[in-house]
């Protein structure tokens, strides 16, 4: 059985490593470029705003189902076994097998590129996807390949019991503390406000372009955000969980949000934003102005640090989903067990760490605007008409332990800060996440169907180190 062993820190330590990791050092050049100057810096604050009213939607629900498994166990304890629930419990899992790998492979992908400041041959192709695929001109730098490296070495390192996984969470959690805290201080030292609230011309104007703009700033800043949640994947082996991953989910929103605006107002107060929007190693160009190239050597380190945290938050949550979906019948029972000895899912955490592998093997930019239209229609949309739903049920309201303040606003803001990126998304990005969709219900139709035919899909079952 899982042990509830993670306590508030490690909780909160979880959540903001997984939501801090590389993404601000990778993406704040491209949340600048969005609107073309420093007024994107909206999408922070609007992104801060839609995370804390999302966060409040992850907080009631985790305190009316605390479990393993995050929006799958939300779903199935809402929706049980009805048609409804079957059909977004599986393409909940379905989107998950697609975004959840390529989610994590981001934080590998970008503690790959970061190494390339030390090694520029990192950057260098290694092959061409056309030498496999006859017409397909896509390269591979060779930090996709150490990307790959580096998420074996992660999986190595979840695979083990959750007190000593949480334990070596807390560590890594501390250096990433330490890596913003740097920037954030050498940042404000030679801080000149001329540079950072240096504005465009037509900055502010009210037009489509900027609209657009904003939200594609929104939509980066969100991808940042990501991982407030992070613990709501691991409820099972979480100590009171309805009332500690609420306050984690809270604490951690926030306390990123404000680590998040002081270090981009920080970079951009020593960077003219015109040079750090064309930067690839934004926080160590910063770093090698002011200090030097050694003090810039070993930011990067620390970044590269960092990224690890993130990496290994990621794989250890999203490890556990398709374990609570074998759980329940939908998915393949043999990844419904537990390790022998560590009482840890090892086969689930291999399925996802093998995923997350291949998925270094992708594009960065592509990525992550693919993985964010792809879950945001079922988990983020789905799980706050879940909240309206479960609001109509006066047993569930009853054992609420939290409840949003100001309800239904949190709820409604959030659906309208998630459509909004989704809307504002290019015309490609959304067919993707539609068309991800479309084959998902195509292949529940089908899925469905066979649950009446003998041999099909298996009930749920317990949770035991002897599934097989």
């Amino acid at each position: 059985m899982l042990q509830r062993r993670l306590r508030l820190l490690q909780a909160v330590s979880l959540n903001m490593s997984m939501m801090v990791g590389v993404g601000p050092f990778i993406t704040i050049p491209a949340i600048i470029a969005t609107m073309g100057g420093p007024q994107a810096m909206l999408g922070w604050i609007l992104g801060a705003l839609v995370a804390l009213a999302d966060g409040f939607v992850w907080c009631e629900l985790a305190s009316a189902f605390p479990g393993s498994g995050g929006t799958y166990h939300f779903f199935d304890a809402a929706y049980g076994d009805s048609r409804t629930g079957r059909a977004l419990k599986f393409l909940f899992v379905w989107q998950f097998l697609f975004s959840g790998p390529l989610e994590i492979a981001t934080g590998a992908i970008g503690l790959s590129q970061y190494a390339a400041f030390f090694f520029p041959v990192l950057k260098e192709t290694a092959w061409n996807w056309g030498a496999i695929v006859p017409g397909l001109d896509s390269p591979v730098p060779w930090f996709n390949l150490l990307g790959v490296g580096v998420m074996g070495l992660v999986t190595l390192l979840a695979y083990r019991r959750i007190e000593m996984a949480g334990r070596l969470m807390v560590v890594l959690w501390i250096g990433m503390l330490c890596t913003v805290g740097w920037v954030i201080a050498t940042g404000i030292a030679n801080f000149d406000a001329g540079l950072a609230f240096t504005f465009p011309e037509h900055a502010f104007d009210l037009s489509a372009a900027n609209a657009t703009g904003l939200g594609a700033a929104l939509a980066i800043a969100m991808y940042d955000f990501l991982g407030y949640y992070q613990i709501s994947y691991l409820g099972d082996e979480v100590e009171n969980p309805s009332r500690t991953i609420p306050r984690a989910i809270l604490i951690s929103v926030l306390a990123v949000a404000a680590i998040y605006l002081t270090m981009n107002l920080s970079i951009l107060g020593v960077l003219p934003w015109q040079e750090a929007m064309k930067s690839t190693h934004v926080a160590s160009d910063m770093m090698q102005r002011v200090v030097g190239p050694r003090a810039a050597g070993f930011l990067t380190l620390m970044i590269i640090w960092t990224a690890l945290a993130s990496t290994f938050s990621a794989l250890l949550g999203y490890s556990r989903v398709p374990y609570a979906s074998a759980k329940a019948g939908h998915f393949p029972r043999f990844f419904a067990a537990t390790h022998p000895k560590g009482d840890f899912p090892h086969r689930s955490l291999m399925l996802i760490g093998g995923l997350g592998m291949l998925a270094c093997l992708a594009d960065l930019a592509t990525v992550i605007m693919a993985l964010l239209t792809s879950r945001i229609l079922i988990q983020f949309v789905g799980q706050i008409l879940t909240v309206f739903w479960i609001r109509r049920r006066p047993e569930v309201v009853a054992r609420l332990r939290f409840r949003m303040p100001l309800y239904p606003l949190p709820a409604v803001a959030a659906l309208l800060g998630w459509l909004f990126v989704f809307g504002t998304s290019e015309w490609h990005i959304i067919a993707y996440g539609l068309g991800s969709l479309a084959l998902g219900i195509v292949v529940f139709v089908a899925w469905d169907a066979l649950r009446a035919v003998p041999g099909g899909p298996t009930p749920p079952i317990e949770d035991s180190n002897e599934a097989t």
